[in-house]
């Protein structure tokens, strides 16, 4: 059976198409002494206690010791969660994984005196400390950045409590990841023909992206069914996680937890809001586009089963992986050889671990790995599959470039600018594949696709923002949300956004029960301006070329050297504005008027 038609063993997985978790730790024996060693590393730590205003030398050993400790800290935590990701029904990984984590607590705990010591110095004593210690000017910038969010800043011992707290809000996202991945059993799907198919959460995107709808419903039914039985276990998880999101930001006197979320990265919060405010004022494009994609399917009612199928049929095929990798190493041609050196780099030496098998956690992700990058992928063979593979090497060379050009106490790219680069690769990616195409037929179905980025990426990824940050202001007026509650909001953002030619079910209304990003705070809304300032830049690189080049690996190179929206303005994007956002819906609606033209001459 082929690869990609099958969720086989983890053993079965040939090593090749695995990746190489052994560059980071020979074996898991080697992982447990590391770790051990971290206890000597979190008492020196320890001893600094008191003393960070004694001296710059005495500042500089310490933060030098934090920066290495750390760069140890990210070894450690990578090892284990991409085992752990392997399989995650694997106890031995799990176990690994917790241990890793309450060492984590412990360590924030015993440095929880850094920051409250560091506002205590004055900013005339400490430009003494840079003038008579210039080693100190390597942590300038953290320290500058530390000393932004000041007044959020608590006592010794109640800094000390806070990090102690930390393991604890781990909680709910913990759960919902073993109930959604390891413990939650979905029944089969049936196709047309009345033959089961195994269903799971990697096999339902690619049954609803296929052309069978008996199957798609099947699918959708079962697996939202399922979700429905956990409607009030999957509430209380939503529930507890916006709550420990609203004690931090309280304790830290944030007026809400979106303030405090993205205070951490100084991004205004004006940046989310505007997102959603531009998105509401180009809602009639999405709109558009369901009437034409219930038009093209020649349905009667458009289900939400029906909004991943193709409208152009006949040319959906398998793509090899082999295929996939020389196509993207293709498109990216624009980026420059330096560029593309590194992408084979990881092509050919096991960054990947390409297929999936039973057990491994669903979706894709990249982690920024200082010896190498490492990509999770669950490659089906799709089209989409392909976008992935170039989106998760996008963030990848990020990571990569960023490792290579800043220290490691700079080199940590901060999570807003974190889809810029995975996006920008697959814009290119569309454009290379556009260029090699004259087939009206073949054309259309690519645009379709393209279409289909800029719904899921900018409008639905800005649904999620907007329900995340309705549950938020929900929690911060006291309100406590029920299942009830969660999937009546989802259900009236759902008809906002898809418009009255989408048949808005019951079914889809629980669909906030899958999401994982709702566990990592306000993230969402990162996808969608990511992806404005994707398009922006990928055409600053085709129109402009080289110099346009320079300006973007300069900014993949940037780590957090820089605030995110100061990264993105020396590249050539302005986030403060709601204009890249717009720009890039433009663009939907020309593609849009494409796409209706193509259609209506066939």
């Amino acid at each position: 059976m082929d690869d990609m038609n099958k969720i086989r063993k983890r053993s079965e997985i040939p090593v090749e198409d695995t990746w190489a978790l052994e560059d980071i730790y020979s074996s898991d024996e080697a992982w447990e002494q590391e770790m051990a060693a971290m206890a000597e590393d979190q008492a020196a730590l320890a001893a600094f206690a008191g003393h960070l205003a004694d001296s710059a030398e005495t500042l500089y050993r310490f933060i030098e010791k934090l920066e290495k400790t750390n760069a140890k800290a990210l070894l450690l935590g990578n090892y284990c969660m991409r085992r752990a990701d392997e399989d995650t029904r694997n106890a031995i990984y799990q176990a690994m994984n917790g241990k890793f984590m309450s060492m984590v607590v412990a360590l924030d705990a015993s440095c929880s005196f850094e920051t409250p010591e560091i506002m205590a110095i004055s900013d005339e004593k400490l430009d003494g400390f840079y003038a008579e210690y210039p080693a100190l000017e390597r942590y300038r910038r953290y320290l500058t950045d530390l000393r932004r969010r000041r007044k959020h800043i608590l006592s010794p011992s109640e800094e000390k409590l806070m990090a102690a707290a930390g393991e604890m809000a781990q909680t709910p996202s913990n759960i919902f990841r073993s109930f959604i991945n390891a413990d939650l059993k979905f029944p089969d799907a049936v196709d047309g023909e009345g033959k089961k198919r195994p269903l799971s959460q990697s096999t339902f995107i690619t049954y609803q992206e296929g052309a069978d709808r008996v199957l798609r419903k099947s699918a959708y039914e079962n697996l939202y069914g399922t979700l429905k039985n956990f409607r009030n276990t999957a509430a209380s998880l939503l529930n507890a996680q916006g709550k420990q999101l609203q004690f931090f930001a309280e304790a830290r006197k944030y007026p809400s937890s979106l303030d405090a979320s993205l205070d951490q990265n100084n991004v205004p919060t004006s940046v989310y809001l505007n997102l959603i405010e531009a998105v509401h004022q180009n809602m009639d494009k999405m709109h558009r586009y369901v009437r034409l994609r219930k038009k093209l399917l020649g349905v009667e009612e458009l289900h939400f089963y029906d909004v991943y199928t193709q409208l152009v049929p006949g040319l959906d095929r398998r793509i090899p992986f082999e295929e996939a990798k020389q196509t993207v190493y293709d498109a990216l041609a624009p980026l420059g050889e330096r560029y593309r050196k590194i992408l084979k780099e990881g092509f050919e030496n096991r960054w990947i671990d390409v297929y999936e098998n039973e057990g491994k956690r669903a979706g894709a992700y990249s982690a920024g790995v200082s010896i190498h990058p490492y990509v999770l992928l669950n490659y089906t063979g799709t089209l989409d599959s392909q976008f992935t593979l170039a989106h998760e090497m996008g963030h990848a060379l990020h990571s990569y470039l960023s490792n290579a050009a800043q220290n490691p106490i700079d080199s940590q790219y901060v999570i807003f600018v974190a889809e810029v680069a995975s996006t920008c690769n697959e814009a290119l990616l569309m454009e290379y594949l556009l260029s090699k195409t004259t087939d009206k037929k073949e054309r259309a179905y690519l645009i379709n696709h393209f279409l289909e980025q800029f719904k899921g990426t900018l409008y639905r990824q800005t649904m999620f923002a907007e329900f995340e940050l309705n549950i938020g202001r929900m929690i911060g007026e006291g309100k406590t949300f029920t299942a009830d509650v969660l999937c009546a909001e989802y259900r009236r953002l759902n008809e906002l956004y898809f418009g009255p030619d989408m048949v808005v079910d019951d079914e889809i209304a629980m669909e906030w029960a899958r999401i994982p990003h709702f566990y990592f705070d306000y993230y969402v809304f990162q996808y969608a301006t990511g992806y404005s300032a994707a398009i922006a830049l990928s055409r600053k690189i085709l129109s402009e070329g080289e110099r346009a080049v320079e300006d973007y690996l300069s900014f993949l190179s940037g780590g957090c050297s820089k605030s995110p929206i100061e990264l993105l303005k020396c590249a050539g994007v302005d986030m403060t504005s709601p204009e890249p956002v717009k720009q890039a819906l433009d663009l939907f609606g020309q593609l849009l008027d494409e796409m209706e033209a193509l259609m209506e001459a066939e």
